[in-house]
């Protein structure tokens, strides 16, 4: 579904300011609660203490308990009310606490929220956000650190997106609390003190599209939260040794918008796909096969990804052993430009 026109310069003040991504993501949601009165934000300490990350610090003392709720530890049941007040009219945006405490959740997500709209041949919307922190690198352990967008862009009625900035964090957010499909918004947790100019008077890029965030021609690298950075710093290291360096910042997982990847790789020929998530049955695996498939005779070496191991989230002494790093990229660009 088409998502609707927002105001932009709703809940903040106009012109430009340095804002952290966290920071980013408060001014969306407080945006958002101020153009709607449906608007609901619900999770486990999301009011009083505003959240694990301080992402809705302020809001209850603003929008009051009626529209900001601290739940019971219990993710079942703070999607199944969602879909409860979503059927009723509200938008409820859920934050699940940590990626790993989505699995709770898992059954209403897939067999609720992804098919209600389905089964009941369109009479139904579910305007439902579920808002993630994925990924690791802020030394946690297992259920702390997860990457688990595969299991959600695998399922047909959710729609998944992924925030890797300050500026696309306050646009999107607002987005996607105004389309009417569920969405499930991944935020990378590490990068939520990392800054960013903010102009809320810019016209927000659309939600489910890809972007092109820096322009090269010797090889693409297609990423997607946490390691757009990764990337973004992995092409400044190359160009420093002439090699230039594409990258592509997916953005939206389901739908994914490849028409950017496909013409960058028709110009390069060479295409590293970089994630956090295990390598077995991925995204990366997903793009790599829809690449192959599209740009067959513009390659000019097989597409390599860097993604994290095919094993449980280590402790954190050794989460720098099993996170894709810059040297890992530069490593894999090396291989593919050497083919």
């Amino acid at each position: 579904m088409a998502t609707p026109v927002m105001n932009k310069t709703a809940g903040a003040a106009s012109g430009t300011q340095t804002v952290t991504l966290g920071k980013s993501l408060n001014q969306g949601l407080r945006a958002a609660m101020e153009a709607d009165p449906k608007v609901i934000v619900m999770g486990e300490d999301v009011g009083k203490l505003g959240g694990v990350f301080r992402i809705t610090d302020g809001l209850q003392k603003d929008f009051g308990e009626h529209r900001v709720l601290d739940t019971p530890l219990a993710e079942s049941g703070i999607i199944g009310t969602a879909v409860g007040l979503a059927i009723r009219g509200f938008r409820p945006v859920c934050e699940i606490q940590f990626d790993g405490f989505v699995f709770p959740a898992f059954d209403q997500l897939v067999s609720q929220v992804a098919k209600l709209h389905f089964r009941s041949q369109g009479k139904i919307k579910l305007p439902l956000v579920v808002r993630i922190p994925f990924g690791g690198g802020i030394g946690a352990v297992e259920h702390h650190s997860e990457s688990p967008e595969s299991y959600f862009s695998h399922t047909a009625g959710l729609k998944v997106v992924a925030c890797s900035n300050a500026v696309d964090a306050y646009w999107m957010i607002q987005q996607a609390i105004r389309c009417d499909d569920p969405v499930l918004f991944f935020e990378p947790k590490r990068r939520y003190y990392e800054k960013g100019q903010l102009d809320v008077d810019a016209e927000p890029y659309p939600l489910f599209k890809s972007r092109v965030l820096r322009r090269g021609d010797k090889a693409t690298l297609v990423s997607y939260g946490p390691m757009v950075k990764t990337c973004l710093d992995a092409a400044m290291a190359a160009a420093e040794e002439g090699t230039s360096l594409e990258v592509i910042d997916l953005r939206a997982l389901s739908p994914m918008d490849l028409e950017p990847v496909y013409e960058s790789v028709r110009r390069t020929g060479h295409l590293v796909v970089v994630s956090e998530a295990p390598r077995e049955s991925s995204l990366s695996a997903e793009i790599a096969a829809r690449v192959q498939e599209e740009c067959f005779y513009s390659l000019e070496s097989p597409i390599l990804r860097v993604t994290g191991f095919d094993t449980p989230y280590p402790p954190s002494k050794l989460e720098e052993d099993f996170l894709p790093d810059l040297d890992r990229v530069l490593h894999a660009v090396d291989r593919s430009l050497a083919w």
